[in-house]
């Protein structure tokens, strides 16, 4: 893929920038982490050059200076609200982000468990923590939030919270999704900081909408299509364009939000650092682009799958129709339609030529390769074969895995474990392949090229098993389908 993005560039500016922002407070800073910390895929596709672990990277420059808070809904944890894209509970989420951080030699300060009300599983989860050696602070629901000033920052509002006892000067408040109270957390600090006569500040760290990008740039539009579920939209921020005559791009949320929160640090620093949502902001993503057309192609590409997987799921559960039709609004506004990768007209071709499902992909010189449901492999199966053969120069009429390989797992996969299908997986195709290698120069090469397809873009003409979509997900392979069943059922396993 064409690289539009300097990595090593925005490591550099945005720990300088949040160096800054810690000396403006007095040498302590409360950063509100927005966003995926550390497996920012929605970015590194729309920012090619951009790395998943980026921003983690970026504070491990950090690192001697960083402590981590974690909050966690109370709520979330009584309900076991699940994160879709693990499908693990935010609980358990708290727990591999805690492991993670230590992984990388971050200090994991407490968990803070917000709108604590004596819920009974989150008492259960107190006690989880503490039988692990994780300190535990409560913070509880404040009535009149977040209108009610006068309440809020008082004795009987954030002074009822626990005060989290921190050591380092940048304290990192992050959580497992939304809506878990990083930012009262944040302002709790705050409060609690200054009646102890300790300076400190607050900002957020966001990577979009990328404030200094237009409003209309297709990698904002992207993030658009990103969070169309949640009928919000990036504006101009009406409060810079005020104080400084100079137009930016923000979130209709933080700008409605704006002056409640400017009125809650007035009332607890004395006066407000910021004249707007955008001056809370400390991110550095707009600076570290360098070739903007390359991310202008890619934020385009990400709008379509956006569109195609709000489809399949509309598709698979009869929800989410209003979503759809925003995200072909979003498409209209980006100048894009469902055919803007030539991997679908191949597909569909393919499909028709054949009578059966297929799949196309676009490799990273631009080539098109296709693959069609057979006798021994899936479509999906078949695909990956033959886009490895072309990354590597493999013939692609070579027979690299001999049927005699694969027609064991096929009787395997009918006979013992009851499955209708015996076609193979593609992860199953993976593992023959691998076992092929051992005695197979030639598939030794062939299963060489996998990392040659990360960042690929894969269509299929009909929606495919999960199995298939999660292995080409690990490839790190875009996969897009047809919201269309290969067969007609009422159940699709």
């Amino acid at each position: 893929m064409q690289q539009g993005f300097d990595n090593k560039k925005y490591i550099e500016l945005q720990a300088a920038r949040i160096r800054e922002r810690i000396a403006q407070f007095g040498g302590k800073l409360y950063l509100e982490f927005g966003g995926k910390l550390f497996d920012d895929y929605h970015a590194s596709r729309v920012l090619p050059g951009f790395e998943p672990d980026t921003k983690f990277r970026m504070l491990e420059s950090l690192a001697d200076d960083v402590e981590i808070v974690i909050a966690v809904n109370a709520n979330h944890i009584e309900k076991a609200k699940t994160r879709g894209d693990l499908g693990i509970t935010y609980d358990e989420d708290v727990l591999r982000l805690i492991d993670v951080f230590r992984s990388r030699g971050f200090l994991v300060g407490s968990v803070v468990l917000t709108q604590y009300s004596g819920q009974p599983a989150a008492d259960a989860y107190r006690h989880r923590l503490a039988q692990l050696g994780i300190t535990c602070y409560l913070h509880y629901p404040i009535a009149g939030y977040p209108h009610d000033i006068e309440r809020i920052v008082s004795d009987d509002g954030y002074g009822r919270n626990d005060y989290i006892e921190t050591s380092r000067p940048l304290v990192v408040v992050t959580a497992p999704g939304p809506g878990s109270g990083k930012l009262a957390t944040c302002l709790s600090q705050l409060y609690h900081e200054h009646k102890r006569g300790i300076a400190a500040g607050y900002a957020k760290y966001e990577t979009f909408p990328i404030w200094n990008l237009p409003l209309n740039h297709p990698v904002n539009i992207a993030y658009e299509a990103a969070t169309a579920d949640l009928d919000d939209a990036n504006i101009i921020d009406p409060f810079h364009l005020e104080a400084y005559g100079k137009t930016t791009v923000n979130y209709n949320r933080d700008v409605e939000a704006f002056p409640v929160l400017k009125a809650l640090l007035e009332r607890i620093m004395g006066e407000s650092p910021y004249r707007s949502p955008t001056d809370m902001g400390v991110n550095m993503a707009g600076y570290a682009i360098c070739d903007d057309e390359a991310c202008r192609a890619a934020a385009r590409m990400e709008i379509v799958r956006r569109y195609f997987t709000a489809a399949v799921n509309f598709k698979r559960t009869g929800a989410g129709e209003e979503q759809l039709e925003r995200l072909r609004s979003i498409m209209q506004r980006a100048g894009v339609d469902e055919n803007l990768s030539p991997a679908r007209r191949a597909a569909l071709d393919k499909e028709q030529a054949t009578g059966g499902p297929a799949g196309a992909m676009t490799l990273p010189d631009g080539r098109v390769v296709t693959g069609k449901t057979g006798d021994l492999l899936g479509a999906a199966s078949a695909l990956l074969m033959n886009a490895l053969k072309a990354v590597t120069g493999v013939d692609d009429g070579l027979q690299v895995i001999d049927d005699a390989t694969i027609e064991p797992i096929c009787r395997l996969k009918t006979g013992h474990l009851h499955s209708a299908n015996p076609r193979l997986h593609s992860d199953e195709t993976l593992i023959a392949l691998s076992i092929t290698s051992a005695n197979s120069a030639t598939a030794a090469r062939t299963i060489s090229g996998l990392e040659q397809l990360r960042g690929c873009d894969a269509f299929f003409s009909v929606i495919i098993s999960a199995a298939d979509e999660a292995l080409y997900r690990r490839l790190g392979i875009n996969v897009c389908c047809e919201p269309k069943y290969e067969r007609v059922s009422l159940y699709h396993k």
